[in-house]
């Protein structure tokens, strides 16, 4: 498989094992109960730091549990001011601590910085990801090949699902040079191959190929009678005789009937009397199979009409006219070939595609006006993602309980994405969010919170006043349309009764491949408040803590119960339950759990030493026995006979902590 290679990328692919456990201190817990109250707590997270720590934060509870992770990354156009400041012990990479990454042809570095800052981020995010899981990253032109490859060493190739297209902007761009971006790369990968998505609610455009012209019982839409297969399902290739000709109709070669031959004489005796019958057509049969006459199977009859044909199309005539028509029906008013319906009812949702288009998935300006409508006319966050392209992600992506990841999570659209998901379902998806930036508090936060209370929006609706299409004729009169156009902008201006009334202006319109059209307009906006109703929700806010680990060992600044939840993962690889934490430390200070039979525990004191000895085994409970144990502590007094005697496995804090 193709590698990519980078300045150094030596240095960082094993990065996240360096990266520091810090604990996540949770500073406050937003949200109402039903009945009204303040919740005292929140599977909702919402996290300021470094998104390369916090991740590693994530691990003891999170690690192999997240179903569904969108991140929107820096896409290093140069324009955003991101910083590289990964600690990577390394002369090259340590002269790029603090600096900004400049543009193409200016900082001839800018590829390798952000494929530095994003290998150990994606390392740890695949850890995170459940089995059944998929990470959905957007990124534009600049990187998207650069990310695929990474993504292929990092996931797997086989784990590659689609780069979509998503169609950013609702117009063209008339004013970029070159081949302008209409879309941008949407890219997934599943934690393991086969990921399948959900399929997506249908919509009234989606079935407008589902018509009744018949008057059946629900709109169908045509499809092929035949199916593949027809050598090895030699039982369902025969003949069929038109109801309206009489001419015999077969499967088309290397097809067979698409259902059984009960099914087929079912449908077809809707249109008149059928019968099986033998008419020795073998080598017919054999030819649409691809085989010799002598090996088609035997006995296959024909579907042949029981009347006389005049008596079957008048049969068949009065069914077409008054319908429905069979499930099998005759196209061209009897005079065509043989179709089958497909009804909406059985068909499901809709399987996603690689191109979103914006009325789908939103837009950018969209995006930019969701922002000002929950901050009060205020642009508080410069690219935003609308809210439209994340629902789609989490309708094709997670069920009612599953947990969502955002680990640049900027203006909070994830979150406000998961909160209307829930409120539409009656879900219960728990979000994380990751937001290194100062706005994490009163953005990121902040958005979260005005859509759990509700808002005042404003709407904008936007009409035509002046629409002339521009011609061999209008351009004789060109400044005399013109006028007409300023004069309408001019009254509607001094009118007042709309918000904000635009200039005359060239609007192209494409039509087909070959056609276009140019017309002059003026549109004018008329901008209404409404309240937005909130969202029930809630979040947890927290801030990075002390690293678990320093120089001489543990922190003891760090509380126990924190070096409870970090050893437990490090032994198990399961987080450890709050509920039943407590109930073990009933049973003993030190007691952390039962897994797999081996009873663990943690005997530190940061007020003095600790050590396993004959007295220390004599406060163990009875409650606590198991096939074995691992007993943490600084010194160990019993020799290995004792040891072996209890299958006691002793650890000494903090040399034998594992680091995750």
């Amino acid at each position: 498989m193709p590698e990519l290679t980078w300045i150094g990328k030596n240095k960082v692919v094993t990065h996240h094992l360096d990266v520091p456990y810090r604990v996540l201190e949770n500073q406050y817990t937003y949200g109402k109960n039903a009945d009204g109250t303040d919740v005292s707590s929140s599977e909702n997270m919402v996290i300021h730091g470094d998104n390369l720590e916090a991740l590693k934060s994530l691990l003891p509870m999170y690690e192999g549990r997240v179903d569904c992770i969108y991140i929107d990354p820096p896409y290093n156009t140069g324009n955003e001011s991101w910083v590289y400041n990964d600690n990577v012990k390394d002369p090259q990479i340590l002269k790029w601590l603090g600096e900004v990454v400049g543009k193409e042809g200016e900082d001839l570095s800018r590829h390798d910085k952000w494929l530095c800052m994003m290998y150990p981020r994606l390392r740890l995010l695949q850890r995170l990801l459940a089995p059944t899981g998929a990470i959905f990253i957007s990124i534009d032109d600049n990187e998207a090949a650069h990310l695929r490859l990474i993504c292929n060493e990092i996931f797997g190739a086989r784990c590659f699902v689609a780069d979509i297209s998503w169609q950013r902007t609702y117009s063209p761009r008339n004013d970029s040079k070159g081949i302008p971006a209409e879309v941008e790369h949407l890219l997934v990968f599943s934690k393991e191959p086969g990921w399948q998505p959900r399929k997506l609610e249908r919509t009234a455009e989606t079935d407008t190929n589902y018509k009744n012209p018949d008057n059946d019982y629900c709109p169908w839409t045509s499809s092929d009678a035949f199916a593949p297969g027809a050598a090895t399902h030699q039982g369902m290739v025969y003949a069929v005789q038109h109801p309206f000709t009489g001419e015999l109709i077969y499967p088309t070669a290397g097809r067979c009937w698409s259902l059984g031959q009960e099914d087929i004489l079912s449908s077809f005796s809707g249109w008149t009397e059928y019968e099986l019958r033998d008419i020795d057509d073998a080598e017919k049969r054999a030819e649409l199979c691809g085989i010799p006459a002598d090996e088609v199977r035997a006995g296959v009859r024909a579907l042949m009409l029981v009347k006389p044909l005049e008596e079957a199309q008048a049969d068949a005539q009065a069914v077409y006219e008054r319908g429905p028509w069979p499930r099998f029906y005759i196209t061209s008013g009897g005079k065509g070939g043989v179709r089958r319906k497909t009804y909406l009812d059985s068909v499901g949702g809709i399987l996603p595609s690689n191109f979103w288009d914006h009325q789908a998935a939103g837009h950018t300006d969209a995006a930019k006006k969701e922002i000002r409508a929950i901050f009060d006319g205020r642009v508080a966050f410069d690219t935003p993602k609308p809210v439209r392209l994340v629902e789609r992600v989490l309708a094709i992506a997670t069920d009612s309980d599953s947990i969502v990841l955002d680990s640049f999570a900027g203006s909070g659209t994830t979150a406000h994405a998961v909160l209307n998901a829930n409120a539409k379902d009656r879900g219960n998806r728990k979000f994380i969010l990751v937001e290194l930036g100062d706005y994490a508090e009163t953005v990121t936060a902040e958005r979260v919170r005005r859509v759990i209370d509700g808002y005042i929006k404003t709407t904008a609706e936007e009409s035509v006043l002046f629409d002339r299409k521009i011609n061999l004729t209008s351009l004789k009169k060109g400044s005399q349309v013109f006028e007409e156009a300023n004069a309408v902008a001019a009254e509607a201006t001094q009118s007042g009764a709309y918000t904000k009334v635009s200039k005359p202006k060239l609007y192209t319109e494409v039509t087909g491949k070959n056609n276009a059209s140019v017309s002059l307009r003026v549109t004018a906006t008329v901008e209404h408040e409404e309240k937005a109703v909130g969202v029930p929700g809630s979040f947890a806010y927290y801030e990075l803590g002390a690293p678990l680990f320093v120089q001489d060992g543990l922190n003891s600044e760090v509380p126990y119960e924190k070096m409870s939840e970090y050893i437990w993962y490090s032994e198990t690889s399961t987080p450890l339950d709050p509920r039943g934490y407590n109930e073990a430390h009933k049973l003993h200070p030190h007691y952390l759990g039962k897994y797999d039979d081996t009873s663990y525990f943690f005997a530190y004191d940061p007020e003095s030493a600790t050590s396993l000895d004959r007295k220390y085994l004599g406060t163990i409970p009875t409650e606590c026995a198991a096939e074995s144990y691992v007993i943490y502590a600084e010194t160990c007094l019993l020799d290995e006979k004792d040891l072996l005697s209890h299958n006691i496995t002793f650890k000494k804090i903090a040399r034998d902590i594992s680091r995750v």
